[in-house]
């Protein structure tokens, strides 16, 4: 039978024989909006579905392009930046130009100023998609610093994802769609109405089974569409409801370089104060 207790009893270690309570507030969660990302490979069709799936919502989220979809004269410093990289890569689709480690931190910073770009729409509560994060930065780059060996490209890719992480939070959701590399190909090229070279189809190759395999070692985070395993509808309905789902009980955004207790970005909480 369950005891019902009207009021806690005196204890020989309470002054004057009266019981202190201690009450521990809970902290409310974040009302910031969540920060997802649609990552894959060129020609997969993440931008596709994922913009059909925000259509049938009624909150819209702010999308935030991808680098291949942003215009040149797109104003800013994360812009500037960007122009810079394509004319060293000599207008490579995969903004590939020889230097893979000094590509990798330039993509990075971009995506740090992208964030910083987003925080006032995150603080007032709306959803932010990005497309592509810093997730397509770490498998490509990996994949170009390690051709040939999976191995040391999983390890490579999962230690840049550590680095990002160390100076920008990672997004609170990660969309993956994914297909087969072949098929990828084919729609890329008729898309971009070009041709990929050999290395080209071989790099997109090794992309794709990285992705799949970095995606594993984070399942907290990550969401997987396979285009193999499912039709276009099923895949358009299932990133609209991740979305839909993403704003739920989100913690604070915190600056990670600032270590433990830092204010949240979004709504100026102490991460270790809890309001009384």
């Amino acid at each position: 039978m369950e005891r019902v207790v009207d009021a806690p009893e005196p204890t020989p270690n309470t002054p004057n024989g009266r019981c202190h309570m201690t009450i521990t507030p809970v902290r409310p969660s974040c009302t910031r909006g969540p920060l997802i990302s649609a990552e894959g490979l060129n020609g997969v069709g993440k931008t596709y579905l994922t913009n059909r799936a925000v259509e049938a919502l009624d909150d819209q989220p702010l999308m935030l392009d991808e680098f291949s979809q942003r215009a040149d004269g797109r104003p800013g410093l994360g812009g500037a930046l960007l122009r810079s990289l394509r004319e060293a890569c000599a207008g490579d689709p995969f903004l590939l130009g020889g230097t893979p480690m000094t590509e990798a931190l330039l993509l990075m910073a971009i995506k740090r100023h992208d964030l910083d770009t987003v925080i006032p729409d995150l603080s007032g509560g709306r959803a932010v998609v990005e497309g592509r994060s810093v997730d397509t930065t770490a498998v490509c780059q990996a994949v170009l610093l390690h051709p040939d060996d999976p191995g040391a490209a999983l390890e490579t890719a999962v230690a840049l994802l550590d680095l990002a992480s160390s100076y920008r939070p990672l997004p609170d959701l990660t969309i993956l769609v994914t297909d087969d590399a072949s098929e990828a190909r084919v729609r890329a090229q008729r898309r971009d109405e070009r041709v990929f070279t050999r290395e080209q189809a071989m790099f997109m190759r090794e992309a794709c089974t990285l992705f799949e395999r970095v995606a594993a070692t984070d399942p907290g985070r990550y969401r997987v569409v396979d285009r193999r395993l499912m039709d276009e509808r099923e895949a358009v309905e299932q990133i609209r409801a991740w979305i839909q789902g993403a704003g739920g009980d989100l913690g604070c955004m915190v600056e990670p370089w600032q270590g433990p207790g830092a204010p949240c970005m979004c709504c100026g909480h102490r991460a270790d104060v809890v309001p009384t």
